[in-house]
Formats: C-alpha cells, structure tokens, sequence
C-alpha cells in the first residue's frame, strides 16, 4: 500500500506558524506590481509581520511575468513564495509552492477539476510544491465570481458554506478559502466564518474586502486562521490601514 504524501516544506512551515496563532498572506499582482516593485511591496510587508507571499490577481498572466516577481520577491525576502493561480500558464518554478486549488462553487468543471488535470503534470515538471485548498466564492464574489461562473453563497447562508467546507475537508483537501472576492465592499460575514470554523479540523483562510483593522479583528476573533490582503495594498500601499490589519494578526498570536 502507497503510504500517503507527507505534507512539503512550504505547508509544513505554515502548519507550524498556524501552531502559534493566525497569520497573514500578502496577495501581489504581478501585473500591477511586477518585479522590483513586488519586491519592495514584499519586503515591506514582510518587516510589518506578514507570513507569505500569495502571487497572483490578473487573468492572464505570463510565465515570464509570474517567474519575474518570484524571482525578485525570493531574492528580497525569506517567507514562501505561493502562486495564486489561474490556471497552467501561469506556473513558473521561481516559486516555491501552488494552492492547487479547487474553485468548489463554481458551474464550469474545468474550474472544479479538468483544469487541474492539465495543470497536475505542469506542477510536477516544475518542482512546484502544491498545497490542496478548497475556494469558495461568498456573495458578492466580485469579478472572480465572473470569471469563475459561480453560484455565489449567500452572505447569510452559513450551512451552505459550512457544507462545501467540510465536503472539501472530506475530500482531503487541507485547506479551506472563503473568498469575497477581490475589493468587495465588505468582507465574508463573521457569522459565517464562525461556522465553518467549529465544523472544520484543517485551516481555514479568509479574504476579499478586508481593509481595516477592525474588520481584521473581527474575522480573527470568528475563527479566521489566515487572513489575505491585496486590493488595500494595491491602493493603498503599506499604509496604516494595511500596518493596523497586521497589527491585529500580531495581536492574535500574543506577538
């Protein structure tokens, strides 16, 4: 009998951050921010106590592009280097790892699984580390809701979330994304985080729409474990809106 994979380096050094508290990714658009200004929004970032760098956000986007700003941000700063993807085009081995993501919601198979079929031997070919995550798209989903042709969950159906999540932990999926959508007006209910939180036993992510730290706070205290940030960054740079939000992650580990 084939023994099952042990986790790799990248989720195992996540997992043991996890052990310690919450912590927070960094989502870099290498199209908005390509190369050297990934890196310096990296290291910013990382000195202010972000844990990861989340590499992506465009559809679209090249090889050459996605391998760039991997390239710059690992050269700048020692945290891991995740692809956000949107499918194989973009894979570089630059990177150290891929959520190798199921977009659980959605009605185009090829977002289900048909597209990680074709991405699965780009991955292995590349080296790239891939981390199982289940993504579910909350209402209002925004422009991934779109491009993703998903049946949004509502924003007060907390057992449909719930459902999906423990489905995708059953799956054997090791992580769960409750995803917003990029610069939504307000982030995925606490309520509904709370629930699917209690029901699941592997971490749970939360992003879209979070842009204060009060709304950080009040993710992290539903049972948010990792909270991603991009469109703040995006307009904002790393300004106090951004340092309160890491702020309330270091608070939440007793940092």
């Amino acid at each position: 009998m084939t023994a099952v994979r042990p986790t790799g380096p990248v989720e195992s050094r996540l997992l043991r951050e996890l052990a310690g508290g919450p912590i927070h990714f960094t989502l870099i658009d290498p199209d908005k921010s390509p190369g050297d200004r990934a890196a310096a929004l990296a290291r910013g970032a990382v000195e202010q106590g972000s844990d990861a760098v989340l590499l992506g956000g465009s559809t679209g986007i090249s090889r050459e592009v996605m391998g760039s700003a991997a390239k710059a941000i690992k050269a700048a700063v020692d945290v891991p280097v995740i692809i956000f993807p949107e499918g194989p085009g973009s894979l570089t081995r630059e990177a150290d790892a891929v959520l190798f993501m199921s977009l659980l919601n959605s009605r185009n198979l090829d977002l289900v699984i048909r597209a990680h079929a074709r991405a699965a031997p780009v991955v292995r070919a590349l080296g790239l580390e891939p981390i199982p995550l289940g993504y579910l798209v909350v209402a209002p989903g925004m422009r991934v809701g779109e491009v993703g042709q998903v049946d949004a969950v509502g924003r007060d159906d907390s057992a449909s979330a719930l459902g999906y999540a423990l489905a995708a932990e059953y799956l054997g999926m090791r992580f769960v994304y409750l995803e917003a959508g990029s610069g939504a007006p307000a982030p995925v209910p606490a309520t509904m985080v709370r629930a699917v939180r209690d029901a699941l036993s592997i971490p749970l992510v939360v992003g879209g729409g979070i842009r204060s730290a009060t709304e950080a706070s009040t993710l992290l205290a539903a049972g948010a474990q990792v909270l991603v940030t991009g469109t703040i960054t995006e307009e904002q740079g790393l300004g106090p809106e951004f340092r309160g939000i890491l702020e309330e992650v270091r608070r939440a580990r007793g940092r």
